[in-house]
């Protein structure tokens, strides 16, 4: 009991370190939004290319196998160079689709966080509530994101911000009460 105990913890801590960088990054957002989609888009390309020249570099290597007939790392090596100066060169493309994984990744951790308070109501704990509420809450600001074309880079930033706050608000409510789910 006392390692699941542990493992919940740790989960708790590495929520709200992650909670604590998305909140960070919807801040710069705000601060710099241009530049800080700019900035992804070229770092998403390049890791794209390096991706992509690794999968060739494994291609050529392993190609003298005769048994290689179902390597496909050249084409994924290409495909992936492909996307690279894709992400490159269409910047603003990048920027909708960010908004759309933004917006999916916060109504998916919403789902997570109903759950929790659905446990959390189970133990009889009164906090159950307070995250079912900023569960609700978080569910809509990644809906607002996911449906809003218009909404502007400044926008998404603020609402990854609230949604980090939210989600170290929940981290912290759950950690406080791992004792009684357990």
């Amino acid at each position: 009991m006392e390692y699941l105990k542990k493992i919940l913890n740790k989960t708790g801590w590495l929520s709200i370190i992650g909670s604590v960088i998305f909140a960070i990054l919807g801040f710069i957002l705000m601060c710099k939004p241009e530049g800080t989609v700019k900035v992804i888009s070229i770092i998403l390309g390049a890791i794209f290319i390096v991706f992509g020249i690794l999968k060739i570099i494994n291609y050529i290597s392993s190609s003298k196998s005769k048994n290689n007939f179902y390597n496909y790392d050249l084409i994924y090596g290409l495909t992936a160079i492909v996307i690279g100066i894709i992400a490159m060169i269409y910047i603003n493309v990048i920027g909708s689709i960010f908004r759309i994984i933004i917006g999916v990744w916060i109504v998916y951790t919403s789902f997570v966080r109903i759950n929790a308070a659905i446990q959390l109501k189970r133990i009889n704990s009164k906090a159950w509530i307070y995250s079912l509420l900023l569960a609700i809450l978080m569910f809509s600001c990644g809906l607002y994101v996911i449906v809003n074309t218009g909404a502007i880079i400044v926008t998404i930033g603020a609402m990854m911000l609230i949604y980090g706050i939210i989600d170290i608000i929940e981290s912290i409510i759950f950690m406080k009460n791992v004792k009684e789910i357990l």
